[in-house]
C-alpha cells in the first residue's frame, strides 16, 4: 500500500469500525483515539506523537477477533499489527511509539510503584496477556530503544483517554497531523 492508501484506509477504520466498544472501556474505539490525540496536542506535543496518540490502538480496528476477544483471553497484538500496518506511511516516530505502547505498560508496571492499580479493569485483563510486569532484563532492553520515552509518553494518553462523554475536536481536526507525518513519498 501507499501512504496515501494507508491514510484512505485509516479513514474508512474509523468511519467504519471507530464507533465499536473500546474492549471493556465505556468509551467507543473513535472516542478513545480522539480523547488520546486530544491530550498530546494540549501538551504541545511534536505533529508524530499526536499522529501516535491517535493512531495507538488502529490495530483494534484491524484484527478480525471481535469486540469481546479479552473474554477468550486473546492477545490480539494490536501494537504490533498497526505499526506493520502503518510501516508503510509514516516513519519510526510515529509507528515506534505505537508498537511500544504495549510493553510501555508493562514497563511503568515494574519501574512506577502504583502504576498498575491506576490501571482500569479492562487493561489490568490484558495486561496478564500480555507478560505482565516486565523482568530486570526486559526494563533494560526496553530503555535501549531509541523511541521508548515516546512510547511511555504515549501509554499516559492512551491510559487517560477513556473520560465518557469528553469533548474533542473532531476526527478531521487530527487528520492534518496524520498528513503532516506522512512519508515524504507520499507528498
Amino acid at each position: 500500500m501507499t501512504p496515501t492508501d494507508v491514510l484512505a484506509r485509516i479513514d474508512q477504520l474509523f468511519a467504519e469500525r471507530g464507533g465499536h466498544e473500546y474492549h471493556g472501556e465505556a468509551v467507543t474505539q473513535l472516542e478513545h483515539a480522539l480523547q488520546a490525540a486530544m491530550l498530546a496536542e494540549r501538551d504541545g506535543q511534536p505533529p508524530e506523537v499526536i499522529a501516535a496518540a491517535l493512531l495507538h490502538d488502529i490495530g483494534h480496528l484491524l484484527h478480525g477477533f471481535g469486540e469481546d476477544y479479552l473474554d477468550h483471553h486473546i492477545n490480539d497484538q494490536h501494537e504490533n499489527l498497526g505499526g506493520r500496518f502503518l510501516a508503510s506511511a509514516f516513519g519510526p516516530a510515529v509507528t515506534e511509539p505505537i508498537r511500544l505502547h504495549v510493553p510501555a505498560k508493562r514497563y511503568l508496571c515494574t519501574v512506577r510503584p502504583g502504576y498498575q492499580a491506576t490501571l482500569s479493569p479492562a487493561s489490568v485483563r490484558s495486561l496478564k496477556l500480555q507478560g505482565g510486569a516486565m523482568t530486570a532484563d526486559e526494563v533494560r532492553t526496553f530503555e535501549a530503544h531509541p523511541q521508548w520515552a515516546s512510547a511511555v509518553i504515549l501509554r499516559e494518553y492512551d491510559d487517560r483517554a477513556k473520560s465518557v462523554g469528553r469533548a474533542t475536536p473532531p476526527y478531521a481536526h487530527f487528520r492534518r497531523y496524520l498528513e503532516k507525518c506522512l512519508r515524504a513519498s507520499a507528498v
